[in-house]
Parts: structure tokens; sequence; C-alpha cells
């Protein structure tokens, strides 16, 4: 129980913090003691301790909560970004004295040295968090990082989107299926799909059902982890006909291998060929490009060398790939995240509707999408209603039109291929 004592010409207000550790708080005046009294008295009776630091609480969140709730990922950039930029700015400060003047100083701030919407919005995110678990458990009784986004609004400056146009866009797969086959597929996937890279890197065989025509993006390679999509959420991405091709085509040569390399097993070693496939479909659907051992005396006398290769892709890796094959094409650098925007961008652009285009990139509200992408149709209101009154004045009563959703490689040509 919370109490206050005298000694000597102070008044000691001694209680148990919300851990359980013992507190004694020296006032000068009994009514500055009883301030206090009722501060620690607060949420319910539960008491809260003043002492901690900003940093001292994020530090211990980090480890309790972080650990085991967050993505390995979001912990990283969580403990990447208290470091950064909220220990600098107040990990000092008492943490339930935070206030939400400070908070908004700190956006400010971080706009006024050209950081962006979304780098300011991850800056406040763990802030944000950790004062709402804080005051779950009564060790804080309001949270100064909530309700903060009217501080950071999207500037016009800030939408750092460079999509491919379809001329470059056809220019850079015919470059790419010359002359980087085994990373083709993946790089057809990409702009026609609109699945990031560490989903595209996590993408196994069996997420790709060649009958219905779509692929279950349901787990994202992130930091060498496997985990699940952004937000949690599964999703399933349609594909266009020449997709399906293009993977199905991959998928047999993979079985085709497998097949060929445990033939080569001693008899009583090899595995049926329904196995063998099996292992092909749980395997990654990208990989690393085989390399065929050289051949030599050496070599020959012992058991056969293992190909190099078909192993799980690297980011950077195909980063790299990426950016010399636009090269190879004669076009501009963008980042490999800009396919993605592409894809968005191709279907908005020939009027494809805003709610499909934000279920196949799995966004989490339509807003984020036309956010992002609404500056990319001018006009597109206008020739929507145009298209509205030309269908009023055409319509006949006894007519009727099937609709469905268009593909990227449509707006590309209209034809099956790129090249």
């Amino acid at each position: 129980m919370a109490t206050i004592s005298k000694r000597g010409n102070r008044f000691v207000v001694d209680y148990y913090d919300a851990l359980g550790r013992r507190r004694r708080e020296r006032k000068r005046t009994r009514e500055a003691a009883k301030r206090r009294l009722a501060e620690v008295l607060k949420s319910d009776g539960q008491l809260i301790e003043t002492r901690r630091t900003v940093k001292e609480y994020g530090d211990a969140w980090l480890e309790t909560y972080g650990k085991t709730h967050l993505k390995d990922s979001t912990y990283q950039e969580y403990k990447a970004v208290l470091n950064n930029h909220v220990y600098p700015a107040f990990g000092r400060r008492p943490f339930t004295k935070l206030s939400r003047e400070a908070v908004k100083r700190l956006i400010a701030e971080k706009i006024e040295a050209g950081c962006s919407r979304s780098t300011v919005r991850n800056i406040i995110a763990p802030l944000r968090e950790m004062y709402n678990h804080a005051i779950d458990d009564s060790a804080a009784s309001f949270n100064p990082a909530s309700r903060v986004g009217r501080f950071n609004r999207r500037r016009a400056d800030n939408k750092r989107i460079d999509p491919l146009t379809k001329e470059e866009l056809h220019s850079f797969l015919k470059i790419a299926k010359e002359q980087e086959p085994n990373y083709y597929p993946l790089f057809l996937c990409a702009p026609t799909t609109g699945i990031r890279e560490g989903e595209l890197i996590g993408l196994k065989p069996i997420d790709v059902d060649f009958a219905g025509r779509f692929i279950h993006v349901q787990r994202n390679v992130s930091r060498g982890k496997v985990t699940t999509p952004k937000n949690g959420k599964t999703r399933r991405v349609d594909m266009s006909v020449q997709l399906t091709n293009v993977l199905d085509e991959l998928v047999a040569k993979k079985k085709a291998a497998a097949l060929k390399r445990e033939m080569k097993k001693p008899a009583e070693e090899r595995r049926k060929a329904e196995a063998v496939f099996a292992e092909v479909m749980e395997d990654w659907l990208f990989t690393t490009p085989e390399i065929l051992p050289k051949s030599n005396t050496a070599t020959r006398r012992k058991s056969p060398a293992k190909p190099r290769g078909g192993t799980q892709l690297d980011p950077s890796n195909l980063r790299k790939v990426f950016w010399s094959t636009l090269t190879k094409a004669g076009l501009r650098r963008v980042r490999f995240h800009d396919l993605r925007h592409t894809f968005a961008s191709l279907l908005l652009q020939q009027g494809e509707s805003p709610a499909y285009v934000r279920d196949q990139l799995g966004h989490h509200s339509i807003q984020i999408t036309v956010d992002i992408y609404g500056h990319l149709v001018p006009g597109g209101n206008r020739q929507a209603v145009d298209r509205l009154t030309a269908d009023v004045e055409n319509a006949k009563p006894e007519e009727s039109e099937a609709t469905g959703h268009k593909t990227v490689t449509g707006v590309l040509e209209r034809g099956s291929d790129y090249v």
C-alpha cells in the first residue's frame, strides 16, 4: 500500500511500482507528496512508476514483448528506430512525463530534415505501440504518440515511386528473356502480379494453382528468415495466361532435372517419381542458376560432383541482376520495388478498379492504394463519366455483357508474348 511519512524536514512517498519494486520519493511539502501519491494510485488503483526513462522502458518492452510477439524484421526495424531517432530525442526523459508536444516537435524536426512521410510514420509506430502496452500494464496513464497522424500529412514531393512504362517493361522483359533466362520467370512475375520481393523469393511451386490461374502468397523471406506476408495476411494473386505458361514450364524443368539426378543414384537408393516431384513442389520456385561442375579426370574417378546453385535467392544478388538487366536494355535505374508500382500503375491506367488493385497488392485499405497511385490516372474520373454516359445512351434492355478483370499482359500488347 502506498503511504506518506515524514523523515526529518522531508515527506516520503513509499510505494511499490508496477514491477513490484519498492520506491521511496522525497518531497519538500506535504502537498507535493499528496500529489505524487495521487499519481501513483491512478489507473484503477495500480501504481505507476515514474523514474524509468523512455530508453529504459523501451529496451525492456523490446525484450519482453518485441522478441516474442513481433516478426523478426519488425523487431529489428523497431530497435533501429528507437536507437537512431527516439532515444536521441528524448530517451533520457521520464517515461510517464513525455508530452504530446515533444512528439509533435520530433515529427516537425524529421520533416524539416527531409524525412519522408513513411519514415516519420515508422518512427512514431514503435513509440505509440510501446505506450499502448504501458497503459494496458498500468505503467502509464496516457499515450503521447496517439493521434498525431495529422502532423505528418503527405506532401506532393513525397511520392517516391518510379514505375516503368509499358514500352520500358516490354524492353526489359525482352532482354531478360534473351540474356537472363534463369531470372526471366521471376522478372515476368513481379510486374504482372505486384508480388513483393521477399514474397517472390518465398514462393514455392505448391503455391501456384495452374488450373485456377492464381498464386497463393502465404510467406515472405526477410533477412534470411521465412515469415508471413506483410500485415500477416495471405492473399491470392491472379496470373495472366502468359505467366501461367512460363511458370508451368519452369516447374516442369525442375521436375525433369530432379528426376534426372535421381536416376543417377544406385537402383536400390532411387525414390519413386511421385516422391521426387513432391519434393520439387515443396522447394523454392525461383532459385539461383545451377552451375555444372567442370569435368576432369580427377572428378570422373570420384563420385560425380553436384551442380552448384538451385538455392534460395539472395535479395542483394537479385537486385544486382535486375539493375544489370536494366542497363543492358538501355533503361534508367529504378528500384526492384518499382516493378510492383509498375503493376499497379498499368492496371489503373487501363481503367481497372482500385479495389481490385488493392486486393492484388495486399494493401490494408483502399486509401493506401489511392494515396500512392491515384495521381497516376490523370483525368480518370472524367473518363469514367464519359464511359458511363456512352453506356447509358447505347444500352438496350435485352443486352448483357460479361465483365472481368484485365491483366497487365493486355496493356503491354494484345498478344500472348512480350517478345
